[in-house]
């Protein structure tokens, strides 16, 4: 693709990166046949390259007035462009330039960009979102159909560290904003299955949010802010001889493995993200290397649908993993049609699109549920959340089907 970009972006770093990126696109199209907005509105503009086409006129210098942010605003941010791209177009920065770049020349409203900003900053607060989940919780029987749908059903209980042996080898876990309020049995499950492999894992008190909300609604300096709070908590554990950084909600796992890119241009913490990104696991990463023939569960065999999350698939390129891992263990693993698509959750996506969310969830739980699985489990807590939202049929972390 030829550009022009306009001086002030061509001068600067970021711009020699959204150009590079632009440069190699051909046009080819095939992104739009992966891409769910595009699937459902049948839009140019709601699929990749169409976007594209737009931030390349915003980096040149065009106006790029209320289209462009709706437009851009729409995308969940899937990467399953990224995948299916045989030019290695990578899509999701380009997409962050963006709307960084738009969110200096074209200001949302004021309320709408309260909400915006109110939103992340709730949920990055584990002890507000959780008194507000178990209030909303309280009043959830008795709320309107449109509203009841929108607010998550919280956890039964709350996160405990498991009381086993304590081995040398340790792990640590990240708490997370919303996952000890809506799924606090994932990181319990995961340290009674870490414990029967001799792996002591911990949580670090105060290590906060990892930052990806933030970057979900473009606000890159409040993401840095809390990415540097998590790893100035977790430098000093890497030292004293942890192994690693054990992540039970890929959302997170991508942010933090793509922590050396926040910092590009950071000098302080450019090392220092390296060092906490090259020791960050998805979860799945780790069971695989560790579990053998000799595991045994508990609990008996079941029929499993797998929802395998954007982050997990396209983010952190792990497909298939987690499903060989349950099979295994013994559990029959049954197809998902579309298995590739995203299920509508995206973060925070669901609250500011609630009508494309729930058309995308609608149908992955169709396509779930279409070989009656005993049970659908996931690999991202914000998957969980809303997937379980959709219907009568719970929704479990994956760790779960094996303790």
């Amino acid at each position: 693709m030829q550009t022009f970009l306009d001086p002030r972006y061509a001068r600067s770093s970021v711009g020699r990166e959204a150009d590079a990126i632009l440069r190699k696109c051909v046009h080819c199209g095939l992104c739009n046949a992966t891409c769910p907005t595009y699937q459902l509105l049948g839009d140019e503009l709601d699929g990749p390259r169409g976007r594209i086409y737009l931030i390349k006129q915003l980096l040149e210098g065009e106006d790029p007035g209320d289209r462009v942010q709706l437009h851009l605003d729409r995308c969940l941010t899937c990467r399953n462009c990224e995948t299916a791209c045989p030019s290695g177009v990578e899509y999701s920065r380009l997409l962050g330039i963006g709307r960084e770049a738009l969110s200096r020349s074209h200001q949302r409203s004021p309320v709408r960009n309260w909400i915006h900003r109110g939103m992340a900053g709730v949920i990055a607060n584990p002890v507000l979102f959780g008194w507000l989940l178990r209030t909303g919780g309280l009043f959830r029987p008795v709320m309107p159909k449109f509203l009841k749908s929108r607010i998550p059903v919280p956890g039964l209980a709350r996160y405990r560290p498991v009381e086993g042996k304590s081995h040398p080898r340790k792990m640590i876990a990240l708490s997370g904003c919303v996952q000890g309020a809506l799924a606090p049995d994932t990181n319990r499950a995961t340290a009674m299955v870490l414990d029967k492999l001799g792996i002591s894992l911990v949580e670090i008190p105060g290590a906060g949010c990892c930052g990806s909300l933030d970057l979900h609604t473009t606000r890159e300096d409040l993401a840095r802010q809390r990415a540097r709070a998590l790893i100035d908590h977790w430098l000093p554990h890497l030292d004293r001889g942890v192994e690693g950084f054990v992540m039970t909600a890929s959302g997170c796992g991508v942010t933090i493995k793509e922590y050396p890119h926040l910092f590009r241009a950071d000098a302080e913490y450019r090392e220092k993200s390296t060092r906490i990104s090259s020791r960050t696991f998805d979860l799945c990463e780790i069971l695989e290397r560790e579990m053998d023939d000799r595991y045994t569960m508990d609990s008996p065999p079941r029929k499993v649908a797998f929802h395998a999350p954007c982050t997990l698939q396209h983010g952190q390129k792990l497909p298939g993993r987690v499903e060989a891992i349950l099979e295994r263990a013994g559990h029959e693993i049954v197809a998902v049609p579309d298995s590739h698509v995203c299920c509508g959750s995206a973060g925070v996506y669901s609250l500011f699109h609630p009508v494309l969310s729930g058309q995308l969830r609608e149908k992955k739980l169709q396509d779930l549920m279409r070989n009656r699985p005993d049970v659908i489990c996931t690999a991202n807590v914000g998957c969980q959340s809303h997937l379980a939202l959709g219907g009568d049929q719970p929704v479990k972390h994956w760790v779960e089907l094996l303790v």
